[in-house]
């Protein structure tokens, strides 16, 4: 079992920046990717990035590509979402995630084993 706690979300206006953090107990050690998604009222749950454990490799969708950087620290079995130059639409409950198998496909969240209660953010016009 891995157990994913976020922390880090909060009210902010557009144009600035947060950092999320994902602190993960547990069998640390059997996951393969550490994953971020979102998911605004009425929407559906959707990928935002991801970090292999193996490589470092990244992934990022293209409404965040070049705003927000997913990076870890193995030491603190600590994972992060640096999300920069907010924009109101990244308003959404931030919800971390583990895979415990590979997977080649990191942006389904039907890949995803584990999952955190999430933090909210908002962003403000």
């Amino acid at each position: 079992q891995v157990q994913l706690v976020e922390s880090g979300g909060g009210l902010v206006q557009a144009g600035v920046s947060l950092r999320l953090s994902c602190a993960a107990s547990g069998r640390t050690s059997s996951t393969y990717v550490m994953g971020w998604f979102r998911q605004a009222p009425g929407k559906e749950r959707e990928f935002v990035a991801a970090i292999r454990g193996s490589t470092g490799t990244t992934y990022y969708a293209d409404s965040v590509k070049g705003r927000f950087t997913i990076s870890r620290d193995n030491s603190k079995n600590t994972v992060y979402l640096q999300m920069n130059s907010l924009k109101p639409e990244d308003t959404a409950v931030y919800y971390c995630a583990a895979a415990s198998s590979f997977t080649s496909y990191v942006r389904g969240r039907g890949m995803y084993d584990y999952w955190g209660q999430g933090t909210q953010v908002t962003v403000s016009s």
